[in-house]
């Protein structure tokens, strides 16, 4: 989607069309979740410090974020993207690869497909998109960025050779700003310029990091689009223009992903046993962490409060400023399947009642109508948790 928070604040609120605006924290140490495309010509980005935005950018209009609204409208959308094919891997709340394979008899072409589900989504939602038409997942990603807003663009596989090599360093996945950097005081500017590095000189510099980078320069991409009903774990990233250096910010970010991650997870049918925490810093260092459940769950408290735990561990460590943040649950099981304990805790049954509940009022009335809210308890020590049994 292009700018969809400032883009939902602009259909929304007519008074805000044409003008630029930030959606984010007004406080002190507020952030800017979205720039409209009217304050990007100023500077002003995702994950900048509000205080910055609005000195580059004085007469841009500042909007709190709406985070329930936001999500009713992600769900709406995501229902178009299951109207083209049931093939849907979620990217993010407004993102998503959509396989296409044995469609071609009710869409006629990819492309046809892509204008079809713009169109709905510009006379439905009242929003823009940008679609990438590609053979697999990385160039789709790329080409759905090379023409925004509003952009469809075909890359085909006689064209990799012609579209690569020009493209600055950093429209590579996970190139980032320091990489690029590093990349860059070496001669390599551009996509074609990595071309002339072999496996082993990328591996030399950045590790195993290096084949990645040295296959998706030549349009390698070989992982399946899989939709949550047939992947092995479900997750949910993010990744910042800017490294954020506030944890409360990036606390909030990680309770919204374990929300979408329950909710996907009890609509696929599964519970998980572990729940996992990824952390990126700027110099495309990754740390992970995971917990391993007393009983495999899909209940949102469950989920929160060892995803919390995990974060508060992280943080007490030493707090750094995050490029990227991510949790997902895996090693799933069918309800069913788990071993049943011999009783039934009483705050448990009222746990997954609540779900049921706001799992069907979102189903009726969209996602976002309603949801928990943060716990007044501080994050659980080791020795408090009854759901975390250890960590693995």
């Amino acid at each position: 989607m292009d700018a969809f928070f400032a883009a939902i604040e602009q259909r929304d609120q007519p008074a805000l069309r044409g003008k630029p605006v930030l959606v984010g924290g007004t406080g002190r140490r507020g952030v800017v979740s979205t720039a409209s495309y009217e304050a990007r010509p100023f500077g002003c980005h995702s994950a900048q410090p509000m205080a910055v935005a609005r000195r580059l950018c004085p007469e841009a209009i500042v909007v709190p974020t709406d985070g329930k609204r936001y999500a009713a409208v992600s769900e709406q959308l995501f229902a178009l993207f299951r109207d083209v094919t049931p093939a849907v891997e979620p990217l993010s709340v407004d993102e998503a690869f959509l396989d296409l394979t044995g469609c071609e008899r009710l869409w006629g072409s990819a492309v046809s497909a892509g204008e079809a589900l713009q169109a709905r989504i510009r006379d439905e939602l009242r929003l823009t998109a940008s679609v990438g038409v590609a053979p697999n997942k990385f160039l789709a990603k790329l080409a759905s960025d090379l023409e925004k807003p509003a952009g469809l663009t075909v890359i085909e596989e006689a064209d990799i050779d012609t579209v690569l090599p020009p493209l600055p360093i950093e429209r590579l996945w996970g190139v980032g700003k320091v990489t690029a950097e590093r990349l860059q005081t070496r001669g390599v500017k551009t996509i074609g310029d990595l071309r002339a590095w072999s496996v082993r000189e990328l591996e030399r510099v950045f590790g195993k990091s290096g084949e990645h980078f040295w296959r998706l320069a030549r349009g390698l991409d070989e992982r399946d689009v899989v939709p949550d009903s047939r992947a092995k774990s479900i997750s949910q990233e993010r990744t910042f223009a800017v490294d954020v250096d506030d944890p409360e910010l990036v606390r909030e970010v990680l309770r919204g992903q374990v929300d979408d991650v329950a909710g996907r997870l009890r609509r696929s049918g599964f519970k998980a046993r572990t729940v996992a925490l990824k952390i990126r810093y700027g110099r495309f260092e990754t740390i992970t962490r995971s917990l391993t459940l007393k009983a495999p769950s899909a209940g949102t408290v469950e989920l929160r409060e060892a995803a919390f735990l995990l974060y508060a561990r992280w943080v007490r460590q030493g707090f750094r400023p995050v490029r990227l943040i991510g949790m997902g649950a895996a090693q799933f099981v069918e309800p069913g399947d788990e071993q049943l304990g011999l009783f039934t805790e009483p705050e448990k049954v009222r746990n997954e009642r609540v779900d049921e509940a706001l799992d069907a009022l979102q189903d009726r009335f969209g996602g976002g109508v309603i949801g928990r809210g943060l716990s007044p308890r501080p994050d659980r020590q080791d020795g408090d948790r009854p759901e975390a049994d250890r960590r693995s």
